[in-house]
């Protein structure tokens, strides 16, 4: 049994430890609702920019751009991973990290070779232990994303799918739903004639009219789409993140606060002193026998 200071300096441990995380909690508390609004401000765009993106798949152009070109046999993919850079998030990053990991073990037994874009320091770190082939990478985005510092990165993978050394790109990023619950998930990015949807029916198909062409117009219009992804994953992994830290660091207070394990080390302090006192008091008795 560990001696009186040992447990009074776990004690002294376990209260710093609540207050530390009671202010983490109040600090994540802060940064997830700045990280909601602008989360929720920019959903409206990437829905009308996905919306353009299957309509522009479905049209018949004169000129038809690499993303809306579908491959006919898959070889080779690549991976967009989105973490976060710090942890204590509970299992925000462990359920993305388990989720992509699923994919690349599924396409590694179909003979497909992968190559990662890992958006985050946890990231990164995971698919570097994973010895994955890492092309590109971002990490210290810090609390607000920043799209100039994010579509580098990404730029690699796309102009690996229009020089055909990939074949589809996919993004595996989280999903805010609410403050109590993040999912991730798993999407294609292209091409985008694959995209999942609801397919429209219609008598007649898509058409549009360029100007000054349709190249011009459609590359300019589907790498904005392309930097839409990107930037909306990055702010639902950070509205995420801070939402995972917020209810980590409330529960690891509420722990504290409710005196288990502080009262748990105090009984055991108490009974060790007891039992200190208890053996002195012996001694004495039988030295005071003896005489």
């Amino acid at each position: 049994m560990a001696g009186s200071k040992e447990i009074r300096n776990k004690i002294k441990s376990v209260q710093s430890t609540r207050k530390i995380t009671k202010a983490m909690e109040m600090v994540a508390a802060s940064k997830m609702k700045k990280a909601q609004e602008r989360m929720r401000a920019s959903r409206p765009y990437f829905g009308r920019m996905l919306a353009i993106a299957r309509h522009l798949a479905r049209a018949n152009p004169e000129y038809r751009h690499p993303f809306l070109v579908p491959r006919g046999q898959v070889r080779n993919v690549g991976l967009i991973v989105v973490t976060s850079d710090k942890g204590l998030a509970g299992g925000l990053n462990t359920n993305a990290l388990r989720l992509a990991l699923t994919k690349i073990k599924d396409w590694q037994a179909k003979n497909v070779d992968v190559q990662v874009t890992a958006i985050g320091n946890k990231g990164l770190g995971f698919m570097s232990r994973l010895k994955a082939n890492v092309v590109s990478q971002v990490v210290n985005l810090g609390d607000r994303p920043r799209l100039d510092k994010l579509i580098g990165p990404v730029k690699v993978q796309l102009d690996a799918y229009i020089d055909g050394k990939i074949d589809e790109l996919h993004i595996v990023p989280t999903r805010f739903e609410n403050t109590m619950k993040q999912t991730p998930v798993e999407s294609l990015i292209l091409p985008i004639a694959n995209l999942p949807g609801d397919e429209e029916k219609r008598e007649y198909q898509w058409d549009y009219i360029y100007e000054p062409d349709a190249e011009t117009v459609l590359d300019g219009l589907l790498r904005r789409y392309i930097e839409a992804i990107i930037y909306q994953a990055a702010n639902e992994n950070m509205a995420s993140e801070q939402s995972a830290r917020m209810v980590a660091m409330k529960a690891a207070t509420d722990n504290a606060d409710a005196g288990e394990i502080i009262d748990e080390l105090q009984l055991i302090y108490n009974k060790t002193r007891q039992a200190a006192i208890t053996k002195e008091l012996s001694e004495i008795v039988a030295g005071a026998a003896a005489v």
